[in-house]
Parts: C-alpha cells; structure tokens; sequence
C-alpha cells in the first residue's frame, strides 16, 4: 500500500511541474533488470579479475621455476661460458702465432704467464699438503745441518771454479770481484754487532744477486727475455706522447726536457694504482717477498718492505707495513731504510728510460738490489732484538681502496702530480746549485793558479779508486767518479742525464778524444756506471725517508734519525756492489761490426761504427817516404783502402790524414 502511494505521489508531483521524466516512473520490472543488469557486470569483471590473477601466479611459478633452474646449475653456465671463452682465446691466439709470431710474442709470452699462475694455484690445492708432508723429516736439525754444510761448500767449489775459468779470458774481471770484497769488509768493519752478523742472510742476499745476474747478463735466454722487457716497457712509454702532444704540443714535447720526460712519470703512476686496485701488484710483491724471507731468513714485514721498493718509491714502500712499524726493531728498520735508498720507484724508472739508458740494465739493477739491500743492512745493523714478525706466513697485503677503475687511475695521475713536480723542483734547485758551487770553486782555483776546478773534478780524484774497483778502465775513471759523486751529493736525476749525453756521443759518432778530454765513455763503463746509479741514495734523499717514516709513527723520530746514515750509506754500498756484479759478468754481445765490409759502402754522417772503423783504418795506416799512404791487416791489398781513408780523414782527424 505504502508503496502504491509513492508511485502515484511521484506521478502527481510530475503532472504538476509539467516535466515529462520517463526515466522515473520505474516499475517493478525495471527495477529488477536493472539490479539483474548490474549484478552480471559485477560477476563478469570478478570472473576477469581472477582469470587474471590465476595468469599472474601462472607466469610467477614458471619464472620461480626457471630462477631455481639457473641458480641451481649456475655453476655449469659458469663453466660452460668459460670454456667458450678460453676456446674462443685460444684460436684468435693460434692464429695470431700462425699469422706472424713475432707480432704475437708479446700476447704469447703473457699466456703463458697466466697459464703458469693458474697451473701453480691448481697444483698448490692439490699436492700442497702432501709436499708439506714429504718436507717434515728436512726439519730434523741435524739433517737441516749437513745439508746447508754441502750446499754451502757446493756453492764455493762453484764460485771458485767460476773465477778460474771465466776469467782466464778476461782478467780484468777479477777487479770486479776484488771490488765486492773490498765493500763487504768496509761494512763488516762499520757492523754495529759483529758477532750478531747473521752470515745466512749475508751470503744468500749475494748469492741471489750474483745469479740473477748470470741469468740476467750471461744467458742468452735471460738476456733476450730483459732486453724484450725492456723494449716492451719503451713501446708502453711511449704512448706518454699522445696525451702530452694534445695538452703541450708537439714541438714542446720533442725539445724540452719538462714535457718530454715528467709526463711519463703521469702516465706510470696511473698505471700503477690500476695494477694496485686490481691486485697484480700485491700479488707480485708478496711472491717475491716470500722467496727472500724462505731464503735469507729475514722478518716478514722488513722483506715485504724492501721487496716493494723495486716498484714504489722510498715512501710509499713503507705504507704497505704502516701498521707493523711501531713495533719493528731497529734492525728491521735500518732494513727498510737501505731499501728504500738502494732502489728506485718504477715511475722515476720511466723517466730514466726516456733519457736513453739501457733499459734491461735499468730493471735488472732495480731487482738485483732487493735482496743485495737486505743481506748489507743485516751486515751493518745485525738484529740482537726479538721480532715479532718471525712467521712464515708474512703480512697480508690488502687492495686499494677506490671503487673502480676509474677512480684508480685518476688517483694514480693525481698523485704522481706531487711526484712530478718534485723532480722537475730538485733539477732546478740542484743543477743551479752545482752551477754556483763550481763557479765558487773555480773562483777560488784561480787564486792559486788552478785552472778549471770544478766540484765534478774533486769527486773525479776523489772517487777513481773506488770506480776503478768496480771494474772501470782507468781512462773511463774520472768521468764515471764524476757521475758516482753527482749521484750521492746532489741527485741520481742529474747523473743519468749527464750520462745519456755521454752516451748520446759515442752513439753519435764523435771522437773519443777531443782536446785531451775524453768525450765519452766505453759501452762496459756505460752498464757498470748504470748499475751503480740506479737508486735513491742521496744526501737529498735524507730528510725524504725521515719526512715519510716520522708522519707514520712520530713516537720513534729519534731512533729514525739514529739509523738513517748508516742506512744511507748500505744503500749506497748496495749500488756500488751491484756495479761490481756487472763488471764481473759483462761481455761484449752482438756480432762486432765488418769494418771491411763497412767502409767499402759509402758514409757521410758520423756514427759509432763509423768511428770504430774508421780509427781501425787509421791503426793499419802508415805513410812512407813518399806521403803515400800503406795499409797493412785486412786492409792490404784492398783496391777501395785509399777512397775510404779520404772519407774517414774528411769526418775525423788523424796523423795519417795530413
């Protein structure tokens, strides 16, 4: 009834206003389509609703599934890959070889390299613990007794066999060996503990140094090995260029000595923080460092030290022990500090190579120091100290701290900025020094009617025993003192520049003697003169160790400065030594030059073999009565003898050419 009254009150209401509205007159039947209408679209876009989540959780299982799968047998897709990879290496690489193995020798040699670290690792996991093992019953001390007593003596009947035969040919040699002698008892008489010499350390430090040496400078495999080495580090310098022509311009880069050479030192150092970030460096290091602590039974932190100064400078090296330094022994730290002064840093290195020094002998000199550096230190600074550092195990070496690459080697370049622009501030600085303390000298000189003195002439009077020792000719003396003396008072820097332009003179062809003054010096005098500059012992050198080690532990500033001197001089004494070496294995390699041949060709620009055969022709040159000119030797009878005599008279002079 109630409802009947609303419909026909909504009727009533209509016909009043006048609207005709049939949108609201419902009926029963409307209202009830309408409702039927609505509750199918709900039921629809419900059913659509759980199709669709049934699809999703379909689709979720099955990706689920398929991440189990591959996480599961991710181990073999790891393998699988790899092994794809190492195929797909391996033909580019036999194809390289085919194509042309000399290109290919570079990418050769550094396969086989980590082919050699991964057969180690692999080798290492599996019979590792069985060699420990079968090397138990060596521990006995007995047996330990006796067999370091036959090897010492095999050692000796060695080296003395050594000396009988090799210099029967070449006598002068044993100069060489009498030189190391000499040195090792300077510094045995300087001990600060002779009876707490430890003669292990001593005589395997030598040894060591002695037989890189041979495989180094004798064999033909090593020196072949180094002198490739030493190509390869030229040909990577060398890309110096493209970044210092773009910044500085091509004609800056190949005539001034700032842009040529300190850029390089740029480059090196950002090389070398990438080689630190990913680990090589580390790597390298601890091996090395492993091999000298077995051997020369040094602390693990002194041989971790020394050991990195063959490739960073005198204060970075101790960086890699900063936290063990309050707690070595003084012995340990005279050990680092010789280190430091015995060596150079691989970025000064390249700068070296840039001058034109032989760039195997470089290297060879920079390893052959390390071991050299710490046998001297224990002979002039015994340890009578108990260490705390005595484990085999050594100091674990962590990577660098940058977050990539990138960032590795913006820090390197950024670093080596300092380092830069130290070396380019010390030329400047010492090189005016040494003008003025050879003005002052020579002022003074002059007074007394001496002529021409000079601080390199004092040091080439002063030194010339010492050098001869080394195994220099007696003519070549005075020059090398004069660079020894340079190296130790004022900068190595200087030295090896006044050698590369000695060297630039023999290669040039210029005659050797000129005025009475030797113009330059003999190729042997050149690789000892090498050997016994390359490291960091210097006056100059003194407040940059002290600097560097006080930052790092500040409480022992006082015992620092009571061992720098003496370290300062072991290193000293470790080049010097390292000449020696170098003077008792150096031979002339090459084929020697076919003066015949030579001069029987035309030549107008002076070189060094044009000098050497040249002053050949001049020997074999007499003038009789008739100022004809007759030869003798391999000259006689040489219809083309005449024409080349004129052609060496018109580029240097002689008696014979008058």
């Amino acid at each position: 009834m109630e409802k009947t009254n609303g419909r026909e009150a909504i009727a009533v209401s209509t016909v009043e206003t006048g609207i005709e509205n049939p949108g609201l007159e419902l009926t029963e039947e409307g209202v009830s389509s309408e409702g039927t209408r609505r509750t199918e679209e709900q039921g629809h876009s419900l059913g659509d609703g759980l199709e669709s989540s049934t699809q999703k959780r379909k689709s979720l299982r099955h990706f689920t599934r398929a991440r189990s799968f591959c996480k599961a047998r991710a181990g073999l897709f790891k393998k699988i890959l790899l092994s794809l990879l190492c195929l797909a290496y391996a033909a580019y690489l036999l194809a390289a070889c085919i194509l042309n193995f000399q290109r290919a020798l570079a990418l050769f040699v550094l396969t086989c390299l980590v082919l050699l670290v991964l057969v180690h690792r692999f080798l290492k996991k599996i019979f590792g613990k069985k060699l420990t093992r079968c090397l138990k019953p060596l521990k006995n001390s007995r047996l330990k007794l006796w067999m370091k007593w036959v090897f010492a003596g095999v050692a000796l009947i060695g080296l003395i066999l050594w000396l009988a035969l090799d210099t029967a040919q070449r006598p002068e040699q044993l100069i060489s060996f009498a030189g190391i002698c000499m040195f090792v008892l300077i510094l045995f008489a300087c001990s600060k503990h002779h009876s707490a010499v430890s003669w292990r350390a001593v005589l395997w430090g030598l040894g060591l140094q002695f037989v890189f040496g041979i495989f180094v400078i004798r064999t033909d495999p090593g020196f072949i090995a180094f002198q490739w080495l030493g190509d390869q580090i030229q040909i990577f310098l060398n890309y110096t260029v493209a970044g210092s022509s773009f910044v500085f311009g091509d004609m800056l880069v190949k005539d001034v000595f700032a842009f040529q050479s300190l850029p390089i030192i740029l480059f090196f150092g950002c090389v070398m923080s990438i080689l630190y970030y990913l680990g090589l460096m580390q790597w390298i290091v601890q091996k090395i460092a492993w091999f000298l602590q077995i051997t020369m039974g040094t602390t693990a932190t002194e041989t971790l030290a020394v050991t990195g100064n063959i490739f960073v400078g005198m204060t970075e090296a101790p960086l890699l022990i900063r936290p063990y330094l309050a707690d070595m022994t003084l012995s340990e730290i005279h050990a680092v500090m010789a280190g430091g002064f015995a060596t150079i840093s691989g970025t000064v290195l390249g700068a070296f190579i840039s001058f034109g020094i032989d760039t195997s002998s470089l290297i060879s000199a920079s390893v052959m120091a390390a071991p050299s550096a710490l046998a001297l230190s224990k002979l002039v600074y015994p340890e009578v100290e108990e260490s705390k550092f005595k484990n085999k195990e050594g100091v674990k070496l962590p990577r660098g701290k940058e977050r990539n690459v990138l960032e590795a080697a913006s820090n390197g370049a950024a670093d080596a900025v300092g380092l830069a622009a130290n070396v380019a501030a010390n030329l400047i600085a010492f090189l005016a020094v040494l003008a003025f303390i050879n003005a002052a000298l020579s002022w003074l000189g002059e007074l007394v009617d001496i002529h021409g003195l000079t601080f390199q002439v004092i040091c080439s009077y002063i030194l010339r025993p010492m050098v001869f020792m080394m195994g220099v000719d007696w003519a070549d003396c005075p020059m090398v003192a004069e660079l020894v003396g340079i190296k130790f008072f004022t900068n190595e820097f200087v030295a090896y520049q006044q050698l590369s332009q000695y060297k630039n003179k023999r290669l040039s062809g210029v005659e050797e003697w000129i005025g009475g003054e030797k113009q330059w010096i003999s190729v042997r005098a050149e690789i000892i003169t090498t050997f016994s500059l390359c490291g960091f012992a210097n006056l100059s050198s003194i407040g940059i160790t002290l600097g560097g080690l006080t930052s790092m532990v500040p409480h022992r500033k006082s015992e620092l400065s009571k061992v720098v001197i003496s370290a300062l001089f072991t290193g000293a004494c470790v080049s010097l030594i390292s000449a020696c070496v170098a003077g008792i294995l150096y031979v002339p390699r090459g084929a020697e030059t076919d003066c015949v041949s030579f001069l029987n060709t035309s030549f107008t620009n002076r070189t060094y073999e044009t000098y050497v055969c040249c002053r050949e022709l001049f020997q074999s040159t007499s003038l009789n009565g008739t100022n004809r000119p007759s030869f003798s030797g391999p000259w006689e009878d040489k219809e083309f003898s005449a024409i080349a005599l004129v052609n060496c008279c018109e580029l240097y002079t002689s008696a014979v050419c008058a």
